[in-house]
């Protein structure tokens, strides 16, 4: 089946473009939350977004570029879950969640690791971010370097845990990257942030990730809160072959970002879904070729056209192929000579380039001065 033949229409050069028929958007949904971004992990498609680039105190949500940065150590073989990291008195003393590390111990990498995503531990996030950089001043700024290289422009680390201050500060946008790269980059250790308890010291603490207990496909990743913060969560849910990545902050209870982070989670998971539309190498249109060895060339994406929809408007999508015909040979293969324009309602209107899919040679001299005389005097039908 031709993609003409898929659609129902054919793809028009220069605009007319091709829709598939269909109507409404997905219905809307309110937050309490102060900031929140939900968005699907395959194609960044934004679902949901209520001030999400507005800075904000992350709370204990900072934790996951402290463990991000560890994941990457181990990654490079700089550091190993074998390794112990000794436990300072300034580690020890710190306030608020706690793994409960004792004064002058030795503590493994890999229990530290938990300490940080599972229990929150203030004391083992600053024991790790002395063990990496020599003091917490330095990881904060080393978290913000990492932070902008992964994208995150908008934040600004002051120390390893979260805790309150004025210029520490991200994005629920740079939470949702941070989240999303956790994940891309470190399948080996992400699973730790599906663990519902962690026991050190004697001492067994929960999960506080409200959706890990929820039966709902939920696997990460941190809560956070501060008074000023309030109550934050950002989460991952992986169903099937969809993943949703949601950060809200700004609740005032516990109970509050237990419910409005499933009842976003659920909406995005209902009113959205992941529709394949063009397959990369495949031929979405030919195009007229002027002076070459071909008289058309073959149009394809390099990458598969993977969307993600309203399903109330999935069948309202207009692809538009923006050319100028004929295109003049050579042309080479992979030579971008086209862009698909993607538009329709519920998403943003997106410009892919599209590709000759063989190359075409110019004729030689005499034949192009035979057919530049044959269009002047039958244009292009001759």
């Amino acid at each position: 089946m031709t993609v003409r033949q898929r659609f129902g229409q054919a793809i028009a050069v220069a605009g007319l473009g091709f829709i598939l028929l269909g109507s409404g958007n997905a219905r809307a949904i309110e937050s309490a939350a102060r900031e929140a971004l939900l968005i699907d992990f395959e194609t960044g498609a934004v679902l949901f977004d209520k001030n999400a680039d507005v800075l904000m105190p992350p709370a204990s949500m900072s934790k996951i570029m402290t463990a991000y940065l560890a994941f990457e150590r181990i990654k490079e073989g700089r550091l190993a879950l074998d390794d112990e990291i000794p436990i300072s008195e300034k580690a020890w003393r710190k306030g608020g969640s706690k793994m409960f590390v004792e004064l002058n111990s030795r503590v493994k990498v890999s229990d530290v690791l938990r300490g940080i995503v599972i229990q929150s531990g203030n004391d083992a996030a600053i024991a790790m971010a002395e063990a990496l950089a020599g003091s917490e001043a330095a990881f904060a700024e080393e978290m913000t370097n990492k932070a902008h290289e992964l994208g995150m422009a908008s934040s600004e680390f002051r120390n390893a845990t979260g805790w309150p201050d004025p210029q520490h500060r991200m994005t629920a946008r740079d939470l949702a990257t941070l989240a999303t790269a956790t994940i891309r980059n470190f399948p080996e250790f992400y699973p730790i942030y599906s663990e519902t308890t962690f026991t050190y010291n004697k001492i067994k603490q929960g999960n506080r990730n409200p959706l890990l207990y929820k039966g709902i496909g939920a696997d990460g990743l941190k809560t956070g809160h501060t008074e000023a913060a309030g109550y934050g969560l950002t989460a991952s849910v992986e169903r099937g072959e969809r993943r949703l990545v949601l950060v809200i902050n700004g609740l005032k209870s516990v109970r509050e970002r237990t419910s409005e982070s499933q009842s976003l989670i659920e909406w995005g998971f209902r009113e959205f879904d992941n529709y394949d539309l063009l397959k990369a190498g495949e031929t979405v249109e030919t195009l007229d070729v002027w002076l070459g060895n071909a008289k058309t060339v073959p149009l394809v994406l390099e990458k598969d056209l993977r969307l993600t929809l309203p399903r109330s408007t999935r069948k309202k999508i207009k692809l538009t192929v923006v050319a100028e015909e004929p295109v003049p040979a050579p042309i080479i293969k992979g030579q971008r000579i086209a862009t698909l324009k993607v538009a329709g309602p519920g998403i943003e209107t997106r410009e892919l380039p599209m590709l000759a899919a063989a190359d075409v040679a110019q004729l030689g001299t005499f034949n192009r001065v035979l057919a530049a005389v044959t269009y002047l005097l039958w244009g292009a039908g001759g």
